[in-house]
């Protein structure tokens, strides 16, 4: 569970709500059924125009990291790539076959495999560069769904506060009505400025942090492998690596001295 993104968004919804409640409002006043449907069926729909069927339903489909992550451990990784290089420098490279059956990252499992085939160093990290650029390609429209959510929002806000006030005009003669309509008019340009700055540009960046990460534990893996390949001793592995995440260096001294004594 991702805290931070839970207290934030907590922390934006009380704060709004406390500065109505306080300025003598209700929180009736701004539960709209109408102007809700108007402004979410109107982005959703213009997001859909602009974009793929596909991409939507996967951004959509990766919401949830917005609130929940999954644990990837980078010093895990660097741990499982140094006992990879520790076995291939005493048996040989080929004798990571075995290993492949247990490794769950389909990324890392791929380039080994082509390791372990035999491919040269330089045409590894192309094939795995290329693999790498065809997945950010897609990976890149996921927080630019939010991010045009959160454009179309306010205005479709706007659209909704404008179709209120045409309403409310034509009731001109029952004056004692006309007030309450305005102020129900401009809730939907609240959903809307709300849901665009409360929701979804922040639900853009958290995502792009996220795929961030992702590639670069990748890029991580694809350097760790290659090393493993040229024949580079687990000591200098390890501390390459702790360069793509600084908090991997940060070991016991006991952790240390195993794995010096590994590469020995």
């Amino acid at each position: 569970m991702d805290k931070s993104s839970f207290t934030g968004l907590l922390l934006a919804l009380a704060g709004i709500l406390a500065g109505l409640l306080i300025e003598g409002g209700h929180i009736g006043q701004i539960l709209q059924p109408t102007a809700a449907m108007i402004v979410l069926g109107g982005t959703i729909g213009a997001v859909m125009l602009q974009y793929p069927l596909a991409t939507v339903g996967a951004a959509f489909g990766r919401l949830a990291q917005v609130f929940f992550a999954k644990n990837k451990d980078a010093e895990a990784t660097v741990k499982l790539l140094l006992g990879f290089a520790n076995k291939a420098r005493r048996s040989g490279i080929v004798s990571l076959d075995q290993d492949l059956a247990s490794i769950g990252d389909p990324f890392l499992k791929q380039a080994l495999m082509l390791a372990v085939d035999g491919t040269e160093p330089a045409e590894l990290r192309k094939i795995m560069e290329l693999h790498l650029e065809n997945q950010a390609e897609s990976e890149d429209a996921i927080p630019a769904v939010f991010e045009s959510a959160g454009g179309f929002a306010p205005t479709i806000g706007i659209i909704g506060a404008v179709m209120g006030l045409i309403q409310v005009m034509q009731r001109l003669d029952h004056m004692d009505e006309v007030g309450r309509g305005i102020a129900v008019a401009f809730v939907a340009t609240i959903y809307g400025v709300g849901c665009a700055n409360i929701f979804f540009l922040p639900a853009a960046g958290k995502l792009r942090h996220r795929i961030s990460e992702e590639r670069r534990l990748k890029e991580m893996v694809l350097e760790g492998v290659i090393s493993i390949l040229e024949g580079m001793n687990p000591r200098m592995i390890e501390i390459k690596l702790q360069g793509f995440h600084p908090t991997t260096g940060r070991k016991t001294k006991k952790e240390k001295g195993a794995v010096e004594t590994q590469a020995a």
